[in-house]
């Protein structure tokens, strides 16, 4: 088990960090844009460093906050292989802005960013549960963030 949890942790974490690098990518291609892109690859690093804290914090046992982790590990390996793509296919022909905004939706509602959100917004936790959701707590809902800026601006995705 406590390779599956190993395992887990770092798909998750690099998912975070991928998505990250998305999102630094499309601050320097959009610079109307830039503060909302900036915004969501600083909080997806910062996803990424308490997944980091979670990992290192957890390593001598077999057990993490329930809930917090997809345990679809072929999904999240599906998910970082179809990031990494997208970060090398933009960097030479880049998306368009509605594109990059559709993109960033449909990563936000895959399935590691999902049950990353399931667990942020679970009622019933443990007290180091609560502590994660915390530091976490104004980092959720990036879905919800994006679909909204793409309205604001007149974008459908």
């Amino acid at each position: 088990m406590q390779k599956t949890i190993s395992d887990l942790l770092d798909l998750s974490i690099n998912l975070e960090l991928g998505i990250g690098t998305l999102y630094s990518l499309f601050h320097d291609l959009f610079e109307e844009d830039e503060d909302f892109w900036w915004q969501l690859s600083i909080e997806e690093r910062g996803h990424a460093a308490l997944l980091q804290n979670e990992k290192n914090s957890h390593k001598h046992t077999e057990t993490v906050p329930e809930g917090l982790l997809s345990d679809d590990i072929e999904s999240l390996k599906s998910a970082n292989t179809k990031i990494e793509s997208l970060v090398t296919s933009y960097k030479h022909v880049p998306p368009s802005r509605q594109e990059a905004l559709k993109i960033a939706y449909e990563l936000e509602t895959s399935v590691g960013e999902v049950h990353y959100q399931e667990f942020m917004s679970r009622k019933n936790c443990s007290l180091s549960d609560e502590l994660f959701r915390q530091l976490n707590l104004g980092d959720k809902d990036h879905a919800d963030r994006i679909e909204a800026y793409a309205a604001a601006h007149g974008m459908t995705i």
